[in-house]
């Protein structure tokens, strides 16, 4: 399975990442209440808010997986990063070329379906900018 290829903004993107101070930062209550409802209202048995750092992918939030981090060749949301402006939806990972060999597809926690929505600020980096301790930003409007 080749790793998403970075994005073009790369160096920015890690740059606006890093300066928000969210990485390994304690979990927030209302982030997990996030993410349960998501998987709640989606029947998933996962839902996280993930960030993709150079070398990994580390969860903020996180609903059914044990694990605090993956390593960034793995993560579906190193490919949904490619578009921000766009929804990644992956039907079936055991049929998309991009994932049908994953790790996280062939074995636990035996992905098939994935959503991924990037999490972009007003100068089309991620994560949203931290206002008064809330996040504060918005996922850009679709064209």
């Amino acid at each position: 399975m080749p790793p998403a290829p970075f994005p073009a903004n790369e160096l920015a993107r890690l740059a606006a990442l890093r300066s928000y101070d969210l990485l390994d930062t304690p979990s927030e209550a209302a982030l997990d209440e996030l993410v349960a409802l998501a998987a709640e209202l989606t029947g998933s048995p996962i839902a996280l808010v993930s960030l993709i750092d150079a070398e990994r992918q580390w969860f903020k939030a996180r609903w059914g997986l044990p694990v605090q981090e993956t390593k960034r060749d793995l993560a579906f949301c190193a490919h949904a990063i490619l578009t921000p402006d766009q929804v990644l939806l992956v039907a079936d990972a055991t049929k998309d070329a991009r994932f049908a060999d994953n790790p996280l597809v062939t074995g636990a926690p035996d992905i098939r379906a994935y959503v991924g929505v990037p999490l972009v600020d007003r100068d089309g980096h991620d994560p949203p900018r931290r206002e008064h301790g809330h996040a504060r930003g918005r996922r850009r409007d679709r064209g």
